[in-house]
């Protein structure tokens, strides 16, 4: 196991604690990078203005570059520093900050929820994207196309993508794209969320293409994070029969479980200058790599961190990042979580005795689940 492979291992956790009682950052001479492990050097690398998302000789991956998800990638403020971050985020933030949990929780319930692979599946990757696209004005006949075109353009973002599936997240890119035109168009209809985004972001700028980019940014991000958030929560129920209860509180379950088993297992920084770090040199073109779930779990976090605890006093954790880049749909996921939750406890029978098998990513701890019984 090395710090990458760690985030789709069954149980990376006694290895993470190894790493912080090593150091909380130190190099990786195998993978050619520094690691931050615990929780004070998570947060300080992500508070620090020299570490930047993305590094400064590649602001967009070279596979994408050429291609409609390269435009798309390079404008998304979850990819940028300075302005380029900020004015999106001040026009998307404070719209998913006010969204009504009632309406999240209609949203969610009114999809079919089956007791089987199949249904969790839907339930982790089709309903949450669908909610965002109910929230920003789309039919349901739309979020549905909606749901499948995120998924293919999700693969941009990953290493491990082949070329067929960067040439899907392409068109996929141009195809979401042009939904939001027409979504945009139509002045007079816009969902209270949508009117509030644009209205901010006009505030400040009058490039569509970034608004645009940015709001199939909204919609890869929930992709992903949120179906790991429900992934992992249905897992907890698996494993934690108690956890079942009538009385059990969802929304402490799925607070504890993006705190002990998160879905983004880490992030990456890239040092811009020349700077110190928890007393380490860094030089410009350094990777730092962020062990989000490491940190989670540091004891000077969060005591006794390694026991699934729904009471959790002072519950903290570093699973939707800090600082500047912050996920500011946090509230939102944990909604749509917290609903889909609900809906999985009220199946009868409850979906036991599924096998699963994570994903693979070199950050994500998304699990797929199989009808087959786990061998």
């Amino acid at each position: 196991m090395d710090p990458i492979s760690a985030a789709t291992h069954a149980d990376p956790y006694p290895y993470y604690a190894q790493l912080r009682a090593a150091g909380g950052l130190m190099f990786d001479a195998a993978l050619n990078l520094w690691v931050a492990s615990s929780a004070q050097a998570a947060a300080a690398v992500l508070a620090h203005p020299d570490c930047h998302v993305r590094p400064q000789q590649e602001p967009v991956p070279k596979a994408i570059a050429d291609g409609m998800a390269g435009q798309v990638f390079a404008q998304l403020m979850r990819m940028n520093e300075g302005e380029r971050q900020r004015c999106p985020r001040a026009a998307i933030a404070p719209g998913l900050e006010l969204i009504d949990r009632q309406a999240v929780e209609a949203l969610v319930s009114a999809r079919l929820m089956t007791a089987d692979a199949a249904g969790l599946y839907n339930a982790m990757f089709r309903g949450p994207v669908g909610v965002v696209a109910a929230l920003l004005g789309f039919s349901p006949a739309q979020g549905r196309i909606i749901s499948e075109l995120s998924a293919d353009f999700v693969a941009c973002l990953s290493p491990l993508s082949s070329a067929e599936q960067l040439a899907a997240a392409h068109a996929a890119a141009e195809q979401l794209g042009g939904y939001f035109v027409e979504l945009l168009d139509e002045q007079t209809t816009r969902s209270p969320l949508l009117s509030g985004i644009c209205e901010r972001f006009a505030a400040a700028s009058s490039d569509q293409q970034t608004l645009i980019a940015n709001l199939i940014g909204l919609l890869s991000q929930t992709y992903e994070a949120t179906a790991g958030l429900i992934g992992n929560s249905a897992l907890a129920l698996m494993q934690h029969p108690a956890a079942r209860a009538e009385t059990t509180r969802v929304d402490d379950l799925v607070a504890e479980v993006q705190r002990c088993d998160p879905s983004v297992q880490n992030t990456r920084r890239f040092v811009n200058a020349p700077c110190n770090v928890e007393g380490a040199s860094l030089k410009p073109g350094d990777v730092i790599l962020v062990l989000l779930a490491s940190a989670n779990r540091d004891p000077q976090l969060n005591d006794d961190p390694d026991t699934f605890r729904l009471q959790r006093p002072n519950r903290r954790s570093f699973t939707f990042g800090a600082g500047r880049h912050q996920c500011p749909g946090q509230t939102l996921a944990l909604y749509i979580a917290g609903a889909t939750l609900k809906q999985i406890l009220a199946l009868s029978p409850f979906p036991n005795g599924l096998s699963w098998h994570y994903r693979p990513s070199l950050n994500g701890r998304i699990p797929l689940f199989s009808d087959a019984p786990q061998a």
